[in-house]
């Protein structure tokens, strides 16, 4: 049996189940590769590389997303259809069935099931600090501001002049 293309498995995928954009299948592939790069900076370098668990790869997706899209990620991901991390792992399971990944036994579905929050994980990371600057900062009027007091007039006398002239 000759070796499928990653963008043939993926043409042939998006055919028979078209929930996720193809660039969905191509991110997750490219945030796999993300991952066990980063698993390899933190390891020896002449380690085998090793397994990447769903937890791994949802992180591994999300760190990736963060540097690639900015606050645009959940925007990009809802465009290809991908709205929690349950779709990440239909996509990867799809991947697995088509020959592209490989998976242990223990790996399944519900590996991705409960990962993160899509507004926690890609909302939060770009949301101000800080309390917003008030209407009166920006130069808009406030609700109705209290009257500053009036400034008394206070004659300047001095020392020399004479009182009463």
């Amino acid at each position: 049996m000759a070796k499928i293309s990653f963008d043939d498995a993926v043409a042939r995928i998006v055919t028979v189940d078209g929930r996720y954009a193809p660039d969905a299948y191509r991110f997750v592939k490219e945030s796999l590769d993300y991952t066990i790069k980063t698993q390899k900076r933190r390891r020896s370098r002449h380690a085998e590389p090793q397994h990447v668990s769903g937890n791994e790869l949802l992180e591994g997706i999300r760190r990736h997303a963060l540097e690639e899209f900015g606050p645009m990620a959940r925007t990009i991901f809802e465009h290809w259809g991908v709205h929690r991390c349950e779709d990440f792992g239909e996509i990867v399971f799809n991947l697995v069935d088509s020959g592209i990944f490989g998976k242990t036994e223990s790996d399944s579905r519900a590996d991705f099931q409960g990962g993160y929050s899509f507004e926690e994980a890609f909302d939060k990371p770009f949301r101000p600090t800080r309390p917003l600057l008030t209407r009166r900062c920006l130069g808009r009027p406030d609700t109705a501001r209290p009257a500053k007091p009036a400034k008394r007039s206070v004659s300047k006398r001095t020392p020399s002049s004479p009182q009463g002239s």
